[in-house]
C-alpha cells in the first residue's frame, strides 16, 4: 500500500470520529476555506497594488478587511508547476512538474535557436501525491473546484480523483477552448467538466454561479472551495459593454494615444518575430474588462457569505499562479515597477498579489512584507483548520505567525525553470534570501545578483560588486538543486546561434 492509499484509508477511519467529537463536545466550528486563484494575473493588476487603469473595488475592499502581502511569490513563472505546489506544498522539482502541461518541450527536442534542450518532465500530478483537498476531506470538509485544473492530460489525474467531491470545469486545458465548436470565455465552452450554458454566457460568471450554489448547499458544514478562475489568461475576451467602459477610460485619460509597446529590450534578438514585444503601460481595455468581471464576481461571492451569515467563519485567500503576461502573445498587461513578466524569473514573472482575510485573526489593512511562496499555502491552510499531521516532504511553512507579527526566521526561497517558454525567456534557476536575489541564467551562463529591497525593478546587477554574496547564494541554490535531484538541461546539438 503506497503512502497516498494509506492516507486515504484514514478518511474512512478518522473522519467520523473527528466529526463526532466536534458535534459531541461543542468544539469551535471549523472554518470554511475559499481559495481564489487568478490565472496570469500580475502583481500590479490591482488598485491596492498600484494600478490606476484597472478597477478592482472588491479585491481592494478584501485587502482592507484582511492582510496584503507585498513580497508573495509563485513557485514558478508559469501555470502548472505553481498549481501543483499549491495542491501539495512542494516545490515543482519535487512533483516533477517544472513546466506548463504539456509544454513546448515535453520531450527533449530542441529548436535550432535553443542553446540547450530540456529533459522530459512530469505531465501530471501523480495520484500518490496528497493534495490539500484530500487532506481537508479526511478531516470532514466537503470540497469543490470551480474552474481551471491543468495538472494532467488524462482524466485519471483530474480533480475528482485528487480529493474534490465536485469538479465544475477542471480538466486538461490551461485556457478556455476557442475553436470552430467552442467560443472561449463565452458558451459553448467545449469543456467536458462544465455543461454549456445559454449562448453568450460568460465563463467567469458561470464559474461563480457554480461556486455560489456550492456555498449555499454546504453553508452548515465546513467546506473548501477552490475557485480557480480561467481569467485573465488568453484568449482576450470580455463583455462588450465593459470593454466600452475601459475604452472610454483609455481615451479620456490619453492612454489610447500612447504606444503601449517597445521592442527596445536586450532580450529581443535580431530575427525574433513581432510576437515578442514588451508592454510598458496598462491600457488594454479588453484585459481591464476581464479583470473587472472577475472582481465583480469575487464581490458576489463575498456578498453571499455575508447574506448567509458565514463570513465570520470563512477564510478567503486570493492570489495568482504567476506574473502578468507582458512580453509576448499580445502582451496584455504591464508589470511596472517589476521587470519582465510571465515566463521569466525576474520579479514580474514570479511576484504575485496575495490577500488573506482571516476573520478575528488579523489586523485589517495590514501589509506583510516577509517573502512567502505558494508552497506555503498547504501548511497554512492545514493549521488554520487545526490539522497538525501533515504528509511527508512538504517544503512550505505555515504563515500564521506572520499574522501576529510580520517577522519570521530568514529562509531561502527557490525556483528552477529549465525550459524555454513562450515569452522569449531564458531558462534558469533563482534564489531569494533576505534582501538579495540571485538568478543563474543557463543561456547566458552567468549569475545575476540584485538587492530586491532597494532595486525592485532589478536594474542593477551587483554580482561583480558583491562576489562573496553571489558565491554564498549560488552555493545554497546549487546545493538545493542537487539535494532535490533537479533536472538540468542538455546541450542542443542542432543549436544555430543566429
Amino acid at each position: 500500500m503506497n503512502k497516498k492509499s494509506f492516507f486515504k484509508l484514514g478518511i474512512a477511519v478518522v473522519t467520523p470520529l473527528a466529526v463526532s467529537l466536534t458535534h459531541g463536545c461543542g468544539e469551535t466550528k471549523k472554518p470554511n476555506i475559499i481559495f481564489i486563484l487568478a490565472d496570469d494575473y500580475g502583481y500590479a493588476d490591482l488598485g491596492c497594488y498600484g494600478s490606476t487603469f484597472y478597477e478592482t473595488p472588491n479585491l481592494d475592499r478584501l485587502a482592507m478587511q484582511g492582510v496584503r502581502f507585498s513580497s508573495a511569490y509563485s513557485a514558478c513563472p508559469v501555470s502548472s508547476p505553481t498549481r501543483a505546489s499549491i495542491m501539495t506544498g512542494k516545490y515543482p522539482v519535487k512533483t516533477g512538474i517544472t513546466y506548463w502541461i504539456p509544454g513546448r518541450q515535453a520531450t527533449n527536442n530542441g529548436l535550432p535557436g535553443d542553446k540547450f534542450m530540456a529533459l522530459p518532465f512530469n505531465l501530471k500530478l501523480d495520484l500518490e501525491e496528497v493534495t490539500i483537498a484530500e487532506l481537508l476531506k479526511k478531516h470532514g470538509y466537503t470540497t469543490m473546484i470551480s474552474g481551471k485544473w491543468h495538472l494532467g492530460e488524462d482524466s485519471l489525474y483530474w480533480p475528482e480523483n485528487q480529493g474534490f467531491d465536485i469538479n465544475s470545469g477542471g480538466f486538461s486545458k490551461g485556457a478556455p477552448v476557442l475553436n470552430k465548436q467552442s467560443n472561449g470565455y463565452f458558451s459553448p465552452y467545449g469543456n467536458p467538466r462544465l455543461k454549456d450554458g445559454p449562448e453568450g454566457e460568460y465563463l467567469t460568471d458561470r464559474q461563480t454561479d457554480e461556486a455560489i450554489k456550492f456555498i449555499e448547499k454546504n453553508r452548515k458544514k465546513p467546506f473548501y472551495l477552490y475557485l480557480s478562475y480561467y481569467a485573465v489568461h488568453n484568449p482576450m475576451q470580455a463583455k462588450e459593454e465593459v470593454v466600452k467602459k475601459f475604452r472610454a477610460k483609455a481615451d479620456s485619460t490619453g492612454l489610447s494615444k500612447i504606444d503601449p509597446f517597445t521592442r527596445d529590450r536586450s532580450w529581443i534578438r535580431p530575427g525574433m518575430s513581432e510576437n515578442y514585444k514588451e508592454r510598458i503601460i496598462q491600457s488594454n481595455p479588453v484585459y481591464a474588462a476581464m479583470i473587472y468581471s472577475m472582481d465583480e464576481n469575487i464581490g458576489r461571492v463575498l456578498k453571499k457569505l455575508e447574506e448567509l451569515n458565514i463570513d465570520g467563519n470563512t477564510i478567503v485567500i486570493f492570489t495568482s499562479d504567476n506574473g502578468g503576461l507582458s512580453t509576448s502573445e499580445g502582451s496584455p498587461t504591464c508589470n511596472t515597477p517589476l521587470r519582465a513578466g510571465k515566463g521569466w524569473l525576474y520579479e514580474g514573472g514570479i511576484r504575485v498579489p496575495l490577500i488573506v482575510k482571516y476573520p478575528g485573526k488579523t489586523n485589517p489593512g495590514t501589509i506583510i512584507r516577509t517573502p512567502v511562496s505558494s508552497i506555503d499555502f498547504f501548511p497554512t491552510i492545514a493549521e488554520m483548520c487545526g490539522i497538525k499531521e501533515l504528509p511527508e516532504g512538504i517544503d512550505g511553512i505555515s504563515l500564521l505567525p506572520l499574522f501576529k507579527n510580520d517577522e519570521m526566521p530568514e529562509r531561502p526561497l527557490f525556483w528552477h525553470y529549465p525550459h524555454y517558454s513562450n515569452q522569449g525567456v531564458e531558462p534558469g534557476s533563482a534564489i531569494r534570501l533576505g534582501r538579495y536575489k540571485l538568478i543563474d541564467s543557463f543561456e547566458k551562463e552567468a549569475l545575476e545578483l540584485y538587492d530586491i529591497e532597494n532595486d525592485i525593478s532589478e536594474t542593477n546587477d551587483i554580482s561583480s560588486a558583491e562576489p562573496e554574496k553571489t558565491k554564498e547564494l549560488f552555493k545554497l541554490l546549487d546545493d538545493w538543486r542537487k539535494s532535490n535531484n533537479a533536472k538540468m538541461m542538455m546541450p542542443n546539438k542542432n543549436y544555430n546561434n543566429y
